[in-house]
């Protein structure tokens, strides 16, 4: 089943699933965007629960691979004239190099088959100095986690990968700087990143 098919019989229930749960991660990692910068790309933006936590100033894009998801982000976002949303891969961002100033990457890493090609495609589209601000799960280098690994087997097909090393992902994007790691949920599974671009 591809992610965009999975993603839309999932979007009606979404934001059961996952919004509450996730919204003070998000909050408290939005507050970090700065209200100066020009440009914010939030790629995988899903049904759009980032945006009323968004800082007025920015201005922001939000893509996502599916319609359905995309159809509720427009109606979190038809109240701001500052949030623009697209259809696309995050793995094959639609934009020019060096494009934004800042990249939200919530929730995203863990979901699609190869985050590697997302996280350098982000790198790709930020201008140096840039920031990309991360909240997902990882396993630390060498962790066991037989549990998460197995439970991998399964979710992989069906909604996210419980397996993903931020550290081997990060390998491939010479010039990103780790700037903050830091637990969030779980016994420090979920974590909060910022990454620098040299």
């Amino acid at each position: 089943m591809s992610l965009r098919h999975t993603y839309t019989l999932f979007a009606p229930i979404y934001d059961l699933a996952i919004g509450r749960a996730s919204e003070g991660l998000r909050r408290d990692n939005l507050r970090r965007l700065d209200v100066t910068q020009g440009d914010v790309l939030l790629a995988g933006i899903g049904t759009g629960l980032d945006i009323p936590h968004l800082p007025h100033g920015p201005c922001y894009i939000g893509l996502d691979l599916t319609p359905a998801m995309l159809r509720r982000a427009q109606r979190r976002s038809r109240d701001r004239d500052d949030v623009r949303l697209h259809l696309g891969d995050a793995m094959q961002l639609p934009y020019r190099d060096a494009s934004f100033d800042a990249v939200v990457l919530h929730l995203i890493l863990a979901v699609v088959p190869q985050p590697e090609r997302l996280l350098a495609e982000a790198e790709r589209v930020l201008r140096p100095g840039g920031r990309i601000l991360i909240v997902d799960k990882f396993l630390r280098p060498g962790q066991r986690a037989p549990l998460r690994r197995l439970l991998n087997l399964f979710t992989r097909h069906v909604a996210t990968r419980t397996d993903v090393v931020l550290e081997d992902v990060l390998a491939c994007c010479t010039q990103l700087h780790l700037h903050l790691d830091e637990p969030v949920l779980a016994r420090g599974w979920f974590r909060r990143i910022e990454l620098v671009k040299r």
